[in-house]
């Protein structure tokens, strides 16, 4: 019998970023509901014919969503507050983007559900909300609905659903203690679950899988017992369907012997992440003799070719303690691009080192065809032989003038003079700024006009200086308008910047770009990540002309806009043949560059986004020193320690839980730092406040992701409850992120609320 493979998830935007488009036309009224299923029922089709062409044996279904799949679960069992019931619209969709988005119009004004990151990825999931009384009940038929979908088409698929103690665990709650979680409400998700699972064997799947990332998280007293009790209620229902338990981002080993016992047809381990210990637990505990083991050796994070001699020694290595091996991606296919077809910017002598989830479909195929193979077939193949050329000598030579710099880092390198409190007190000498100082993220909308004017300038069909004066018109009326509405730290827009980390990375060596690697990021939103490809230096100055031009244009603090190194680096495909620790180490050293470059031309403020600080952080809380938090930190500092005292050092942070490092978020010894918080309930604020935090910091009072407008009362009803936490000398008053992605309608209202709601809030604490 062959080696079984599997899928555990595709990407569902599209190759051309269909789904997104469609949806946005849809949002603005280009096009109606009936347009988006039918680009929608296109896109399934045709990954799923993918993935048949390329002979897997389980391909997933029901991992397509409109905008997010913890969303689609909580429609799937009703979990859906009542602020968007009463919205009342006709269908589904209009219900579950209003949950995604906000709405605000003729049927009322919600905001929307609260947005964090998924993991260790760059992917945002939507928070479900679990209200009190809310009735569990199996509320959609979108699984049955798209299994049916590809059945019709001569496709038997293994439907995936996030299975429900991940589900429960992320989603908020008013009936969870710290303890243990409701036991009405834990029954009825199993309830909802078993019902799926009876459905499916009506249905004639064969296999189901149920994700539950979170099992690779430090358990909480009550995590054990509360899995347990949802699965063995769950399983007892399976009947003639197979279970898959996947799990991925990591290992299951202080878990595995109880997954074990509870008889899942499969475990999908990740052999990328947590391999040492997954398999460590495997060879201690064994494999239940009707369970077989999903070896997640395929990549579901990179781009970069699967190395066929590892994959292979990690199936062998579980065939040894059973016969009962299928090879599978380690995680979904949703965190990479789709194909490297078309991406004709690379040489074909790099390209060949690269897999997107196209590519990754052959891999998978190929290491299950090897892994049935005899020592002697094995040794006579052309794709091992192949595979293995890739990684025999040196893909990228190493720059010495790099490697001389980073040998000759010092201790003081990493440490700014003289210590924070003692630079406030000259920064706010220096600039004059009121209380509650006003001030965006950095960028501001970046209309179909400038994207235009950008491709024709990099198709050729302008010049330079045509493009100049084009920009340099975009930035006048910019900070015009922020002087209008009377914001007091302004920023430049950069209406230059096509990404705020593939612009870094197009005037940095040792970067490689894609044409088309598009990767979802949120909704609709995606990302097009630059790849590390050799030793990083900074080739030329970045950001120096535009932001001393923006300042030439002002009488007020124009803020410099940079990208710190590790977000430049966890937003990039980094490098996998040296640590990414030194990569951050050059990178650092690149963008210390621009700091001082920036500070001699005359800017004041400095903003280091570390968006991504808190994404990479591993899962496992013994590892968050020793393995990110104790090079990360010190790379941020190494960035600007050289600069004055009267410079200011922002930063900026996006969604995260960044209550359990907020000491570690301080030590970056940052004089400012703004982060996403509209979303959330501010319990950062108690962190805050409870760690005696020094550094200055805006949380986001409005929200960036959502079209709606807040009101002036709203926003300053935010201001009141962030300084009934934080002394009002730290506070400043900024949107939650950036605003490109946003329109100027909603933009420019929204600031001038913000502006006002400051102004009054000032006014009354005059008094």
């Amino acid at each position: 019998m062959s080696t079984l493979t599997s899928v555990s998830g595709f990407p569902r935007i599209g190759q051309n970023r269909e789904l997104k488009k469609i949806i946005e036309g849809y949002w603005k009224g280009a096009n109606d509901l009936d347009a988006v299923k039918a680009t929608a029922a296109e896109l399934r089709a045709k990954h799923w014919k993918l993935q048949q062409a390329a002979g897997i044996d389980l391909i997933p279904s029901n991992d397509f969503s409109y905008y997010d799949q913890m969303l689609d679960t909580a429609i799937l069992l009703n979990v859906i507050p009542k602020r968007y019931e009463r919205l009342a619209f006709e269908n589904q969709e209009d219900t579950l983007f209003a949950m995604a988005r906000g709405y605000q119009g003729e049927k009322g004004d919600v905001t929307a559900l609260p947005m964090k990151k998924w993991f260790t990825t760059n992917y945002h999931y939507l928070v479900p909300e679990i209200e009190p009384g809310e009735e569990i009940k199996l509320n959609s038929t979108k699984p049955f609905d798209e299994f049916n979908e590809a059945k019709a088409l001569g496709i038997l698929t293994k439907p995936v659903l996030i299975g429900p103690y991940t589900f429960l665990k992320l989603a908020r709650t008013d009936q969870a203690t710290e303890l243990e979680y409701d036991k009405g409400l834990v029954n009825a998700v199993a309830a909802v679950y078993a019902e799926v699972l009876t459905k499916f064997n009506e249905l004639g799947a064969e296999w189901l899988q149920l994700d539950e990332p979170y099992l690779v998280l430090d358990k909480e007293p009550g995590d054990v017992e509360l899995f347990k009790t949802l699965y063995t209620k769950i399983l007892a229902a399976k009947a003639g369907v197979k279970v898959l338990l996947n799990t991925y981002f990591g290992h299951i080993a202080d878990v595995y012997e109880t997954v074990n016992l509870l008889g899942f047809d499969g475990i999908g381990l990740d052999l990328n992440e947590g391999r040492e210990e997954n398999l460590e637990a495997v060879a201690k505990y064994g494999v239940a003799s009707n369970t077989t083991i999903f070896a997640g050796v395929i990549n579901g994070r990179n781009i970069w070719r699967n190395n066929y001699a590892t994959s292979l020694g990690l199936v062998d290595a579980l065939k040894q303690v059973t016969p009962n091996v299928a090879v599978s991606t380690a995680s979904s296919l949703l965190h990479v691009p789709f194909s490297t077809e078309g991406e004709t910017g690379i040489p074909a002598e790099d390209l060949k080192h690269f897999a997107f989830a196209v590519e990754k479909l052959d891999e998978l195929k190929e290491v299950a065809v090897l892994a049935d193979a005899t020592e002697d077939e094995k040794k006579a193949s052309e794709a091992l032989a192949a595979n293995q050329a890739l990684f025999d000598g040196t893909r990228v030579a190493a720059d010495p003038a790099v490697a001389k710099r980073v040998a000759g880092l010092t201790a003081d390198d990493f440490v700014r003079q003289p210590a924070r409190e003692e630079r406030q007190k000259l920064q706010r000498e220096a600039l004059g700024l009121p209380p509650l100082p006003t001030t965006t993220i950095g960028s501001f909308p970046q209309t179909k006009e400038v994207r235009a004017e950008r491709a024709k300038f990099r198709k050729g069909e302008i010049t330079k200086e045509a493009y100049d004066e084009f920009i340099k018109a975009q930035i006048d009326a910019c900070i015009k308008h922020q002087e209008e509405i009377g914001l007091d730290v302004l920023v430049h827009g950069e209406f230059e910047r096509n990404d705020m980390v593939e612009y870094f990375g197009q005037n940095l060596n040792g970067f490689l770009f894609t044409k088309n690697a598009w990767v979802q990021s949120y909704g609709t939103r995606c990302v097009k990540p630059p790849i590390v490809w050799g030793d990083v230096s900074r080739a030329k100055p970045i950001t120096v002309e535009w932001s001393a031009y923006a300042q030439s244009r002002t009488n007020h603090v124009m803020k410099g806009m940079l990208t710190g190194p590790v977000t430049i680096l966890n937003w990039s495909w980094p490098r996998e043949d040296i640590t990414h620790e030194e990569q951050t180490k050059q990178l650092a050293l690149a963008i210390r560059d621009e700091v001082l470059d920036l500070e001699a031309a005359g800017i004041k403020v400095i903003q280091i986004d570390e968006a991504a600080l808190r994404e990479k952080l591993p899962l496992r809380k013994s590892d968050w020193h020793v393995k990110y938090l104790d090079w990360a930190v010190p790379a941020f500092r190494l960035v600007h320690s050289a600069v004055k005292p009267t410079t200011q050092i922002h930063t900026h942070m996006c969604y995260s839980e960044f209550n359990d490092i907020i000491r570690d978020i301080d030590a970056m010894d940052a004089d400012v730092i703004s982060f996403e918080a509209s979303r959330g309930d501010l319990v950062v604020l108690d962190a805050i406040h409870d760690a005696h935090f020094e550094t200055e910091a805006g949380p986001g009072v409005y929200d960036i992701h959502s079209p709606r407008i807040p009101s002036e009362k709203e926003i300053e009803d935010r201001i009141y409850e962030i300084l009934d936490k934080m002394d009002v000398n730290k506070v400043w008053i900024n949107p939650d992120c950036g605003l490109k992605t946003r329109g100027n309608a909603e933009t420019w209202p929204s600031l001038e609320h913000l502006v006002a709601a400051a102004k009054a809030v000032r006014a009354k604490l005059a008094k």
